[in-house]
């Protein structure tokens, strides 16, 4: 696997709680960013699909008023016999 190195400046708060990190879980630092951006790296493409998903939801008119939401909402609160 071909990689590539990348420079970022962080806040120094940020880089000691990567130090303490690294250290308890005996990992290099790179690896612990490397997975902490891997992490973050899918739950925004998970969120970017689900975004396209609802707007093609609303494209296609498949909505829910919100009047319907809010009685919905209200009727949670009951309870059933």
């Amino acid at each position: 696997m071909k990689t590539r190195a990348i420079t970022a400046h962080i806040p120094n708060e940020l880089a000691e709680q990567l130090d303490k990190i690294s250290a308890r879980i005996d990992r290099p630092k790179g690896w612990v960013v490397k997975q902490a951006l891997t992490t973050w790296v899918e739950l925004e493409e998970k969120r970017h699909q689900l975004t396209m998903e609802s707007l093609a939801d609303v494209e296609a008119n498949r909505i829910v008023e919100h009047e319907s939401i809010k009685i919905w909402a209200a009727n949670l609160d009951k309870t059933v016999d």
